[in-house]
């Protein structure tokens, strides 16, 4: 199954999940048959956060990214595609992160992504990151519909 980042934007230079930024973390996000997507993680030593564990600005750069593929998923599955010569059809406005636990550094985490509301407006995302059972971030993601202005 391909990714929805290099289905959609394989040209992305995004840091979290461009597929054309061999630099960056190379989200890859993954449709699920419950409307959600997921994704696996592996943190790379550079990540850590002076403790040993996952850094929290990494975390919040993978809860936003992942809830990228969600809302795009409903996005598109909607009809709402991005404006004529633009790739995005929804851009972050906000995401509300929340700490729970301290992630791994060393093992690979899980994402979970769905939709919590949508209009062609704006779309709220639900995101988490777990690891051993357990949620060790979450976050609510606000998109607004992108409108480049000339």
């Amino acid at each position: 199954m391909i990714a929805l980042q290099d289905e959609w934007w394989p040209a992305m230079t995004c840091f979290g999940c461009g597929p054309a930024n061999a630099e960056g973390l190379q989200l890859k996000s993954y449709p699920q048959l419950d409307g959600s997507v997921t994704a696996t993680f592996q943190p790379w030593p550079q990540h850590d956060n002076g403790g040993g564990f996952l850094n929290g600005g990494i975390i919040a750069t993978l809860l936003d990214c992942h809830s990228a593929a969600a809302v795009h998923q409903e996005a598109f599955l909607n009809g709402w595609m991005p404006a004529e010569g633009e790739s995005l059809a929804y851009v972050t406005a906000g995401i509300d992160v929340r700490y729970r636990r301290p992630a791994p550094l060393r093992e690979p985490v899980t994402l979970i992504a769905s939709t919590k509301d949508a209009s062609e407006d704006e779309i709220t995302s639900l995101v988490r990151l777990e690891w051993d059972g357990k949620v060790r971030a979450e976050g609510e993601a606000l998109w607004k519909r992108w409108r480049p202005r000339s």
